[in-house]
């Protein structure tokens, strides 16, 4: 067995590690919260909250979905023209992701506000194709998931629809402190994809 002092450096190693890697983390994903916006402000008018699903093997909305569905609904304006779009297909599991977060918007949170599923889709570039015709009313449109995921589902959207893209405002699924383990993961991962070129991970 390790002496003491040994296993101690150990960890205060590993926690300086965990540290540096949640402020890198932090930091990335407020700027990519930023990012690939439009130049439409967010007030007024119509409204239209994309939430992206993460693949799910349940039956029940897994924690990343449930966090999504959370930071969602949180960026909705509350005006009457509000819609909570919901997108994504069966990818691990037999049900859809989209209707697995609106089990858990509406039986968990209790919200009563308009939701419209996208139930079909098996990636992110389909997350934002599927969903054009659900937010072509919309004056402002918000995407939601991790903010780097976001911010290349934004990017889709200003390739596939430059003009809806100029709608694009900035949601609330970045908050410092929060989910910071996953946030420390999808940087990684988003870290690959630009290397790759290709996203990996929804």
């Amino acid at each position: 067995m390790p002496p003491r002092w040994t296993l101690s450096r150990l960890l205060r190693a590993g926690a300086a590690v965990y540290l540096v890697l949640a402020v890198w983390a932090e930091v990335a994903h407020w700027r990519s919260s930023y990012r690939m916006l439009g130049t439409q402000t967010d007030a007024g008018g119509a409204e239209a909250v994309v939430v992206l699903g993460f693949r799910n093997r349940g039956s029940r909305a897994n924690m990343i979905n449930r966090y999504r569905v959370r930071a969602g609904i949180r960026s909705l304006s509350r005006t009457r023209d509000s819609v909570l779009v919901l997108s994504g297909g069966s990818v691990a599991g037999v049900e859809p992701e989209a209707a697995l977060m609106e089990t858990y918007a509406r039986e968990s949170l209790g919200f009563r506000g308009r939701i419209v599923l996208e139930p079909d889709s098996r990636s992110t570039w389909q997350n934002i194709e599927n969903s054009l015709p659900l937010v072509e009313h919309a004056d402002r449109i918000k995407i939601i998931s991790n903010s780097p995921h976001a911010e290349v589902a934004r990017e889709y959207l200003w390739i596939q629809r430059p003009d809806l893209a100029e709608r694009l405002v900035r949601g609330d699924e970045h908050r410092f402190g929060e989910i910071v383990p996953i946030k420390i993961a999808a940087t990684l991962r988003a870290v690959l994809y630009r290397w790759t070129g290709s996203m990996i991970v929804r």
